[in-house]
């Protein structure tokens, strides 16, 4: 009972520091917008640099330190370890305050190791030093078209003029939308290509070639995962997306128009392909600790730091892209939008606000707060789902890992864009689009708990592994 009352306790803790984070994200970026229109400049720098600073130094960079720590964590919890608890702050050697001076004192071992370059003749030291921040600044840049926040109208009293404001938590909103996305995590595999190149050692070559052909192997079905959804919804912008999820699927108010509803066969293309990119568990054939061919093997020190947060930085991208496109971004569905806005948000508002004049303002801000936590809750939930994933799969083998790009993938993401082309044509409204988006889920849940007849099970028993998964010994 008393871990039930810390852990709701805890999640309860957590609701509120995201709305707080989500009121001061609106407040900065509204103000560092009438601060650069009162300039002349226009609002639009200002804020885009509220939303570079909320968003991306401190979202996603203090997320992904805390996913550091919070994998280390579900993994000793899954593999029933004590996990990390021996970290220390001075003076208080019986506290571990849940293992996060683990975080410092990786920081501090990074920032003190000595930074080693490799001084064979095969070494190249400028790409060397390249590689690094190569692999990280693409990753890092995909979350800028990521919208987080509806966007809210602000008046101010700019001079001797009252100028509405339009606020909202996207750091770019570019036409070519998804397109951005493509372009840009493209650019990672040269990242560790370089890096396995670069440092003259021929096992860190190895690794480069083989997270060089990976990435490549998956980066076509990425793309044809998210066409169908593009098709659905008729734009390539998030924001877009995200509002065409907000209606209802077959004129309904409680089943919402989700992207996983309408598209599973391109959200589960999605995301397996951009989790092989990502090269975690079980795709991790790159980085073979066993097999020492890791691409950066020879790095130390902050280097190599940059190549970890890069990780745990694309698991927060990733979950941030997939919410926006496959779980409706901030909405829940039309009833429950609804019925937020007007059980709960307007009367509290009118109950607080005398003023006419402020009692529209206050709520729209209030939506704005709350379903900004509703994303934000989604995406953790979704880091929180690939942590899950990275300690139940065991890693495959390599043949496996190009069979499953090239000859399962890269088919079914034709085949799903051509029936998504054809129902699109039979139907131009989400409901033939919807019929079929469940069918589809039903099938593969179906698929998921069928365990099959017992005759079939013991006859699989003691098969070799080669045997079972259909490869080659």
């Amino acid at each position: 009972m008393r871990r039930l009352i810390g852990m709701l306790a805890l999640g309860a803790g957590i609701l509120v520091g995201l709305g707080i984070f989500a009121w001061a994200a609106y407040e900065v970026v509204d103000a560092l917008g009438v601060v650069t229109f009162a300039a002349g400049i226009g609002p639009a720098l200002g804020q885009a640099l509220g939303s570079i600073l909320f968003l991306q130094l401190l979202f996603v960079m203090l997320l992904a330190t805390l996913l550091t720590l919070a994998e280390r964590k579900w993994s000793a919890a899954m593999q029933d370890r004590i996990g990390p608890n021996r970290a220390r702050i001075a003076g208080l050697s019986r506290w571990s305050f849940g293992g996060v001076p683990h975080i410092i004192a990786d920081a501090l071992k990074m920032i003190a190791k000595e930074d080693v370059v490799p001084e064979s003749a095969r070494a190249s030291k400028l790409l060397f030093q390249l590689a690094p921040a190569l692999n990280f600044a693409p990753i890092f840049c995909l979350f800028a078209i990521v919208p987080m926040g509806p966007p809210v109208t602000f008046g101010h009293l700019v001079g001797h003029r009252l100028v509405s404001i339009s606020s909202a938590l996207q750091i770019s909103n570019p036409d070519i939308g998804l397109l951005y996305v493509f372009g840009v995590a493209s650019i990672a595999v040269y990242g560790v290509s370089l890096a396995g190149w670069a440092s003259g050692n021929k096992l860190a070559l190895l690794g480069g070639v083989r997270a060089s052909s990976q990435m490549i192997a998956y980066e076509v079905a990425l793309g044809l995962g998210l066409v169908g959804m593009m098709m659905a919804a008729g734009s390539l912008r998030l924001d877009q997306m995200t509002q065409y999820q907000s209606q209802g699927l077959f004129g309904t108010s409680w089943l919402p128009a989700w992207g996983i509803f309408l598209q599973p066969v391109g959200f589960l293309l999605f995301f397996a392909a951009a989790f092989a990119e990502s090269k975690r568990t079980p795709f991790d054939l790159p980085e073979g600790e066993s097999e020492i061919i890791g691409y950066f093997v020879e790095y130390s020190g902050m280097k190599f730091g940059l190549f970890m947060i890069a990780e745990f930085v694309e698991i927060v991208t990733l979950s941030g892209v997939i919410t926006a496109i496959f779980f409706g971004g901030w909405h829940l569905s039309p009833f429950l939008d609804s019925w937020i806005h007007d059980s709960v948000v307007a009367p509290l508002v009118r109950a607080r606000f005398s003023d006419p004049t402020l009692i529209a303002p206050s709520i729209e801000l209030t939506m704005a707060v709350i379903f900004t936590v509703i994303f934000m809750v989604k995406l953790l939930l979704l880091c929180w789902l690939q942590l899950l994933i990275r300690w139940t799969f065991p890693r495959f083998r390599y043949d496996q890992v190009q069979r499953l790009g090239w000859r399962i993938l890269l088919p079914i993401g034709l085949l799903n864009v051509f029936l998504t082309g054809l129902l699109e044509l039979l139907d131009g409204s989400t409901r033939l689009l919807g019929v079929v988006g469940l069918c589809e889920l039903a099938f593969g849940l179906g698929l998921v708990f069928w365990t099959g007849p017992s005759e079939a099970k013991s006859e699989g028993h003691g098969l070799p592994t080669e045997a079972v998964l259909g490869g080659h010994p």
